[in-house]
This record gives C-alpha cells, sequence and structure tokens, in this order.
C-alpha cells in the first residue's frame, strides 16, 4: 500500500473518532448539560442526535422520570407535645437540570439528603400544628396536600419538583405506646362493660314486659273460655228445657235408657238396689211412653 492511500486512511479515521467523539444522544427520558471547561454553557437539549466540540466540552446526562424517596421514619412532636414516628415517601423529578447540578453537584445521594432535610421540615411544621386525632382522621389529605404543596415551593430552589407527599403509617414510640394501648384497652372494656349494663336493662324491660303480656293474653283467654263455657251451658240447658217441655214422660225415658247403657256397659256384676228404686222405674212398667 502506498504512503497516500495511508494517510487518507489515517485522516479518515481521525475524522471518523472526531466525529464520534463530537456526536452525543439525549433519550426522551433524559436532561443533558454541556460542560466547557467544568462551567455549564447549556442545558436546553431535546431528545434526539448533537453535536459538541471534544476535549473541551463534556456533556452530563440525568434521569427525567419520577423518582421515589422513600426515607427513614421520623419522629415529630404533635400541637399535644406527644411524639409520632412518621414513615413517609416523596415523588419527584428534575425540571431545571442546571440548577440541580448547582445544588447537588449531578449527585442522587446529595439531592436525597437535601430534599428530605427539606421535607422533614414541612411534615415537622405540619404535625406541630395538629393533634394526634387530627394527624390520624380526617384531615390526613388535608395535610397531604399541604405538605406537597410546601415541599414543592423548598425544592425548587433544587431543581426538583416535588409530586407528590404521602405518609405511610404513623406510629407511638415504643416506650410510650406500651401505656397508651393500655389506656385504650381500659377504655374500650369500660365501654363494652357499659353497653353490657344497658344490654342486661334492657333484656329484663323486654322480659318483664312479655311476661306481663302473657299473664294479659292467658287471662284474656280464659275470660274468654269461661264466656264460651257459660254460653255454651246455657245453650245446652235452654235445649234440654225445650226437650224436656215438649214430652217430658219420653224425655225421661230417653234419659233412663242413656242410665241403663251406661250402668250396664261398665263392666260391674254387681249392684245393690232397692227393688222399687226409681233406677228400675221402667222395668217395673214395661208400658213405653208415647
Amino acid at each position: 500500500m502506498s504512503t497516500g492511500k495511508i494517510g487518507i486512511l489515517a485522516l479518515a479515521l481521525i475524522v471518523a473518532i472526531g466525529g464520534y467523539s463530537a456526536a452525543f444522544k439525549v433519550q426522551e427520558w433524559e436532561l443533558a448539560l454541556k460542560l466547557r471547561l467544568g462551567k455549564i454553557v447549556d442545558s436546553d437539549y431535546e431528545p434526539g442526535l448533537h453535536f459538541l466540540l471534544p476535549v473541551i466540552n463534556n456533556i452530563l446526562k440525568f434521569d427525567a422520570r419520577i423518582q421515589t424517596l422513600d426515607a427513614e421514619p421520623q419522629r415529630f412532636l404533635t400541637a399535644e407535645k406527644k411524639d409520632v414516628i412518621v414513615d413517609s415517601f416523596v415523588k419527584w423529578r428534575i425540571t431545571d437540570v442546571a440548577q440541580y447540578y448547582r445544588s447537588t453537584g449531578g449527585r442522587i445521594t446529595t439531592a436525597s439528603r437535601l430534599l428530605s432535610e427539606r421535607i422533614n421540615t414541612s411534615l415537622r411544621d405540619e404535625f406541630g400544628k395538629r393533634s394526634i386525632q387530627d394527624v390520624i382522621s380526617g384531615e390526613r389529605t388535608e395535610i397531604m396536600a399541604l405538605l406537597t404543596k410546601d415541599s414543592d415551593a423548598k425544592a425548587a430552589e433544587l431543581g426538583i419538583e416535588v409530586i407528590d407527599v404521602r405518609v405511610k403509617q404513623i406510629d407511638l414510640p415504643q416506650e410510650v405506646s406500651g401505656s397508651v394501648f393500655d389506656r385504650m384497652r381500659a377504655e374500650r372494656l369500660r365501654v363494652a362493660s357499659e353497653l353490657r349494663a344497658r344490654g342486661a336493662e334492657e333484656a329484663e324491660k323486654i322480659r318483664a314486659n312479655a311476661d306481663r303480656q302473657g299473664t294479659i293474653i292467658i287471662a284474656e283467654a280464659y275470660k274468654k273460655a269461661e264466656e264460651l263455657r257459660g254460653t255454651g251451658d246455657a245453650q245446652s240447658t235452654e235445649i234440654y228445657a225445650t226437650a224436656y217441655n215438649q214430652n217430658r214422660e219420653f224425655y225421661s225415658f230417653y234419659r233412663s235408657l242413656n242410665a241403663y247403657r251406661k250402668v250396664f256397659n261398665s263392666g260391674g256384676n254387681l249392684m245393690v238396689l232397692e227393688p222399687d228404686s226409681e233406677f228400675f222405674k221402667y222395668f217395673n212398667n214395661m208400658q213405653v211412653p208415647q
């Protein structure tokens, strides 16, 4: 190979290497920062292929997607001067890459530490205004919204946008949780005893009322039965009297026949009676009444 061809190949190689060194690509989920001799000269890069003058310039890239900071649980004082341990997490992302680099040096650990300090300050301020009942119950949603707004304002100086702040768990310190649980248990037992006493009282009232109603119902039923029995007896007596008055002699004969049937069908074989007893009236007088 001639010297001229070698020179052309060498030149082409140098150009290729220089072109490769001068080109860089920015992904859609990235933010790029150009430094010249350590100083920021440009941070406004759209996704795509870009070029720079190598050696004196270099490119730093940062993830522009939403990040999660899951901080260690921290202890805060409520308005009642009671300690609570709060476990929270933060959703954030870089919005101003130049400011982010100046504030954190581009290190994610530094960014997390500085952001945690600001989040903890916001948490301390908000929890210090409220009681334990407030932060656990109805105002929790409102607290989260205020925390997000306040933390976002504090994080702006870092070139960071705070999207959401959430409290995962609120606990009492170990040294006081036992006494608090004991008080809660005693209170629940007191309420349970009170409810049981009320229930027993109501049960006695219901039982007494049921007994009273039962007595009244039985008395009314007995009264009604006696009335019906009296009416039936009166009607029976009236029927007997009517039948007797229609033919007294035949009615007397009919009743004697019934008496004979009952006596002689009873299974006894001995009777001690006077021969002229009224019982043998129709035995002595064989004439059948008409």
